[in-house]
């Protein structure tokens, strides 16, 4: 049941990342500012074509190439049951949806869309909500592999590994 409630939240913050990217490209001409959370967080229309703090710049089918296959790799673990445990499972879905919001955008557009720039931080990269959804779900991803991996889903996988019957199925 969780899973299902986690995949709808997944596909609803991909949806709003495609709105807010849509809404910032048609109101907010390239380059220009507005504030959102004055002291705290503006609007910044950019276009990124490379990663974090434009890395690997220039670089799409690189880009797409790792997004993709990571993309695939999370899918996989999630469609194969391997990660069961609620705080894995949103963890994944939150970098799946992030992951394909950006995915769309270097296949249609050939670059990023970002909008959110710190006030405070002013050296920190524009980002968008597909990048929000990556990291937070990779800080889960790694609360729930120190903490809960071990604890829960890798027992299941040694059991059902070693021919135990009273594993639980997928």
């Amino acid at each position: 049941m969780f899973f299902a409630i986690f995949a709808a939240l997944s596909a609803a913050l991909l949806a709003l990342d495609q709105w807010v990217k849509l809404w910032i490209t048609d109101n907010l001409p390239l380059g220009q500012r507005m504030p959102l959370w004055p002291g705290v967080v503006e609007l910044h229309t950019v276009h990124n074509y490379g990663a974090a703090w434009s890395s690997f710049s220039g670089q799409r089918w690189f880009l797409l190439g790792v997004t993709g296959i990571i993309v695939l790799a999370v899918a996989y673990l999630l469609v194969r049951r391997i990660v069961r445990h609620p705080l894995g499972v949103a963890a994944g879905l939150l970098i799946l949806s992030g992951g394909i919001g950006n995915l769309i955008d270097r296949i249609r557009l050939g670059y990023v869309v970002d909008m959110f720039q710190f006030e405070f931080w002013q050296s920190y990269p524009v980002f968008n909500v597909a990048d929000i959804c990556v990291v937070v779900g990779a800080v889960l991803g790694a609360v729930y592999y120190l903490w809960f991996y071990e604890k829960y889903d890798q027992k299941r996988a040694e059991e059902k590994a070693n021919g135990d019957p009273d594993a639980p199925s997928k």
